[in-house]
């Protein structure tokens, strides 16, 4: 699977989160403000995450039906990655 710019720039976003959260750790900032910063960053993962299996997904539905095949064991498939994230 190709994972184009959009994806990429979203880990490095979340990478960036991440670096911050470890500043402020290190700063010995406030449990709440450091918490609220994690927070954010697992969400903006599991956005991300739901993404690549989303486009990966469609990506390998086409090709099924391209081919005539049955597409139902690649959505249980993709549905279980989401689960098993969580």
């Amino acid at each position: 699977m190709n994972y184009n710019d959009q994806m990429k720039n979203r880990m490095k976003r979340i990478e960036g989160q991440v670096k911050g959260i470890l500043r402020m750790m290190e700063e010995g900032k406030d449990c709440k403000e450091i918490v609220v910063q994690m927070s954010a960053a697992r969400n903006a993962l599991d956005r991300t995450l739901g993404l690549v299996v989303s486009t990966n997904l469609e990506h390998c539905v086409r090709e099924q039906m391209e081919k005539g095949e049955e597409t139902d064991t690649l959505i249980q498939e993709a549905v279980n990655l989401l689960v098993k994230s969580r």
